[in-house]
């Protein structure tokens, strides 16, 4: 396919996308009704799309609309390029612009500038203060691909050693002492023999950098409460192994992957129901809580764009009752770690700050926040400790 072509074919995706489909379905059905394109092809169009999630404000700006066929319009514009270059309608490349096309547009201005929904700029201005600006502006650009040296298996040096002999390049990372930063063969990972030895697993920086903060004792019981796919209970059995390991989530569906994990990196993850978690005391407990995401936003950008106050709003009712359930399971002088994906001060600060006026068996321990100017997502985690004797 040619570059025209391939912007061609992500306006198409983008259509799909604004009637309601999300964007990986829909470059999946587009990729299994055009089989012709390669490899390459499918990344550049998976480029454009999410090139174009994280920004849509601004190339709607820029493309006059937010039709795919504006927004791919935008993009060009956005990056300085002639769009009559590429909409000339020769071969597959999209159609000629009209006039109106051509008349329409202009530079961004205010939070569409920086691609902030306007609803929560001010929450967010008030949570990042002078790094606002600077945050949103890294929050348009794709994130940096991030791997975690699993060290059962392998140290950061001989992991990145293994991964360089199949032609992936990846260099010492920021905020976690195994963390690896991918900058040649991102794609390539999944299906490289250090991947499926267990040599590495794909986790963010920031999300290694959580799982290292958290303490863990010489012995005992941990208990990952909103585990997902496993990489943070994974990390931190990496870190003691010795210790005795377990999974839940409200949606166990979420761990279907997680045996299979756990298996090739070599440790012992138990899968838990919500009768079964309840039984047990544990020395420490991670909550890593339902949040807006919005740390996370270059990697999810549709997860901006839908969101609003209600949603919101529910969220933090919802993080309120997982902290008050997983409190009442951590032991005697047991730590419960509260995680987020969040820049929130709703989500974050706020949310501990009533947690411990409605408990007085905790106390703050620590809090720490991963800003996106620190090299990996948005984060923040709160450790707290239950008062009494072990």
């Amino acid at each position: 396919m040619t570059p025209a072509a391939r912007i061609a074919a992500a306006a198409e995706v983008l259509d799909e996308i604004r009637g309601g489909v999300a964007a990986e379905p829909a470059l999946t059905r587009w990729g299994r009704g055009h089989r012709f394109a390669g490899s390459k092809d499918r990344a550049a169009i998976r480029d454009h799309v999410f090139d174009a999630l994280r920004c849509r404000a601004s190339f709607a700006a820029w493309g006059g609309g937010e039709t795919g066929r504006a927004l791919m319009l935008g993009m060009l514009r956005a990056e300085g390029r002639d769009p009559a270059t590429v909409f000339n309608g020769e071969g597959h490349a999209p159609e000629p612009l009209s006039e109106a096309e051509t008349a329409a547009g202009g530079a961004p201005e205010g939070m569409a500038a920086l691609d902030c929904p306007a609803w929560v700029s001010g929450a967010l201005l008030a949570s990042l203060g002078d790094d606002f600006e600077s945050v949103m502006r890294v929050l348009q650009r794709r994130a940096d691909v991030f791997l975690r040296a699993n060290v059962l298996r392998a140290s950061r040096e001989e992991a990145a050693q293994a991964l360089a002999d199949e032609g992936i390049v990846a260099e010492p990372g920021p905020l976690a002492p195994e963390c690896l930063k991918v900058v040649e063969g991102a794609r390539r990972i999944k299906l490289s023999q250090a991947y499926l030895d267990g040599l590495v697993e794909l986790q963010d920086a920031a999300s290694q950098a959580v799982c290292a903060h958290i303490p863990l004792p010489e012995t005992g019981k941990v208990l990952d409460y909103c585990a997902g796919g496993g990489g943070k209970v994974l990390a931190l059995a990496a870190r003691s192994p010795g210790l005795s390991y377990a999974a839940h989530d409200a949606f166990p569906k979420r761990m279907k992957d997680l045996p299979a994990r756990a298996e090739r990196a070599g440790v012992d993850a138990r899968l838990v129901s919500e009768s079964d978690v309840e039984t047990v005391a544990y020395d420490v407990i991670l909550t890593d809580v339902p949040c807006s995401g919005s740390g996370a936003w270059r990697r999810q950008p549709e997860a901006k764009w839908a969101l609003d106050q209600a949603t919101l709003d529910g969220l933090l009712t919802v993080q309120q009752e997982i902290l008050d359930t997983a409190a009442r399971l951590v032991a005697p002088r047991g730590t419960l770690a509260y995680a987020t994906c969040s820049m929130l001060n709703a989500e974050n600060g706020d949310q501990i700050s009533a947690f411990l006026a409605r408990n007085s068996a905790f106390e703050m321990v620590s809090e720490r926040r991963f800003s996106p100017l620190e090299g990996g997502d948005g984060f923040f985690l709160a450790l707290l400790r239950r008062c009494g004797e072990a």
